[in-house]
């Protein structure tokens, strides 16, 4: 199953970040370029570096320069994101083009790629909370509720993986079509954010 094998791949992502667990450590992506894992093995490796920006910038005693200064990786982290999306679908519109499209087919309310960025995201969340889940100086209470979250989160990918898997086939069989709008973020272009604009 498609799930099975991208969120293996995610897990392969996180725990190589964790090792050095460091937002400024190198990448170095262990997949052909051609290959569909590369996409997946670099898509979750932002999302795990923006995890950790993430955490970073909610430091109260963050420098404000350097907040500023992670709020701008933050954004140009998440325009990697949606680039890779947009990648990711790619790959399966050139999959699916020869499919012959029942009469009946539905769209669905989302395409595979943004389905498998959230399996990417729930591959960090269920990480984080059994490491939390895990503690060896936390209390009881501490690991009781983030066991309890662990169980809702595996749930949750058990769910989300069968969805993703069920799009797939659907799409394989004519069932459901794709149809992929690309981005169209404003606050990133000169001429569509009004402050940018006024900087030329």
């Amino acid at each position: 199953m498609f799930s099975e094998f991208a969120f293996d791949i995610f897990e392969k992502s996180i725990e190589k970040y964790h090792e050095k667990d460091d937002v400024y450590q190198s990448f170095e992506n262990p997949y052909p370029k051609d290959d569909i894992a590369h996409l997946l093995y670099r898509k979750n490796w932002i999302d795990t570096v923006q995890w950790h920006y993430e955490d970073i910038i909610r430091d109260p005693d963050i420098e404000p320069n350097a907040a500023l200064d992670l709020k701008r990786k933050i954004d140009a982290s998440n325009q990697d994101r949606t680039d890779l999306v947009e990648y990711i679908d790619s790959y399966f519109l050139k999959k699916y083009q020869s499919v012959e499209v029942c009469e009946d087919a539905t769209i669905n309310t989302e395409s595979p790629a943004w389905a498998i960025d959230r399996l990417s995201i729930l591959a960090l969340k269920i990480y984080h909370m059994r490491e939390e889940a895990n503690r060896t100086d936390a209390s009881s209470d501490h690991l009781e509720k983030c066991n309890a979250k662990l169980s809702i989160l595996l749930e949750q990918k058990k769910d989300l993986s069968t969805a993703i898997d069920q799009l797939l086939d659907d799409i394989e069989a004519g069932r459901k079509y794709m149809k992929v709008y690309k981005q169209m973020k404003m606050y990133n272009d000169e001429e569509l954010n009004p402050v940018l604009r006024g900087q030329k």
